[in-house]
């Protein structure tokens, strides 16, 4: 069974089993989630979204992804900002995928 869920202001395809990468959840790991905002499971496509779906995962761990630089650069005028930044994370195990 495969599902298209949103969270995070982004778009996920999973199917049971998975194992994907989100934006950062305020959630204990080894808690269970639940997303009621699924749009699409196994050919039913919802108007937004599909009515009495669920996708249910568990929680693995919290992160950070690798750093990435931002350099703010303007020439001639010797202004020159290098700034870090690493992007939160929270990774997740698709455990089952509901539609009543």
């Amino acid at each position: 069974m495969k599902a298209i869920f949103v969270t995070g202001g982004k778009q996920y395809y999973v199917s049971e089993g998975d194992v994907i990468f989100v934006e950062k959840l305020n959630n204990e790991a080894g808690s269970d989630v639940t997303f009621d905002e699924v749009l699409y499971v196994d050919g039913k496509v919802g108007n937004p979204t599909v009515k009495n779906a669920k996708v249910i995962c568990t929680v693995e761990k919290h992160g950070k992804n690798k750093k990435i630089i931002v350099f703010k650069y303007k020439p001639k005028k010797k202004y020159r900002r290098k700034q870090g930044h690493r992007q939160p994370y929270t990774k997740l195990t698709v455990k089952k995928i509901e539609v009543k």
